[in-house]
């Protein structure tokens, strides 16, 4: 593409986004027919108006991969019958919230299989590089995509480093009204935000508890009476590519 056709472009582009950003600074928009996506102060959020996030609570996983059986996808499932993605990938997308992969030590031959979704990073590198601001972090340690201002560019595709975020070619039918999706942006686990807002754990961890090995445990990372931050605080755990330095909000043992 020429110079000159790129400044040529540049006025309708930026009025598509001051379009976009006039839109998102509503209360509440529909998507598609009957998918509605509700904002608060430009963030999104399934829970009531007057109930705002909070950083008192830092939400969070501990994943203990030692539980994790090999084959099993109760948490993969889990997430595409409860965000209407397709796990066996024939929907016309590439989206996957969520994905097992295995991991193998060279040395020692060990091998372990886990769940493998977005960290929920306190210092998110998608938000970063975001031109429209549709990544976003909430108070809470949530890291959304907001589908109203999301113009499809990519940037947090490439930037996340744990290939997390997903691109939507295609038009979707069949949406859940809680998980809208759309046509030319881009979607990652939301860590089952709806369910956090109602009080409720994430679907994959309440599924991995109840028909898997009990691998998966969600909670408040800054309580430190939470089950979870006592397991962080008395066994080993890691983060993946914690040299990274961005503060992950999913925490592995076992690995």
């Amino acid at each position: 593409m020429s110079r000159d056709h790129q400044r040529n472009n540049a006025p309708q582009e930026q009025s598509r986004r001051d379009i976009l950003r006039g839109a998102a600074a509503l209360g509440g928009l529909a998507l598609a027919p009957g998918v509605t996506l509700h904002l608060i102060g430009g963030e999104a959020a399934a829970r009531p108006a007057d109930e705002a996030v909070s950083d008192t609570h830092r939400w969070g996983m501990l994943i203990d991969a030692g539980k994790c059986g090999d084959g099993c996808q109760e948490c993969v499932t889990a997430c595409a019958d409860e965000n209407g993605w397709d796990p066996d990938g024939k929907l016309p997308t590439d989206a996957q919230w969520i994905r097992k992969i295995d991991l193998r030590d060279p040395k020692s031959g060990a091998e372990r299989t886990l769940p493998m979704m977005c960290q929920h990073c306190a210092s998110p590198p998608c938000v970063d590089v975001c031109p429209t601001g549709a990544s976003f972090k909430r108070a809470d340690g949530i890291v959304l995509v907001d589908k109203h201002t999301c113009i499809g560019c990519r940037y947090c595709v490439m930037a996340c480093p744990y290939n997390a975020r997903s691109f939507v070619h295609e038009p979707l039918t069949d949406q859940k009204a809680h998980a809208p999706r759309g046509k030319g942006t881009v979607e990652s686990c939301t860590m089952c935000v709806h369910r956090v807002d109602a009080g409720k754990q994430p679907a994959c961890v309440e599924r991995c508890n109840d028909a898997a090995g009990g691998a998966m445990l969600f909670g408040d990372l800054n309580d430190p009476t939470s089950e979870i931050s006592k397991r962080i605080a008395t066994y080993a755990t890691a983060r993946v590519r914690a040299d990274l330095g961005l503060d992950t909000g999913v925490y592995y043992r076992n690995i």
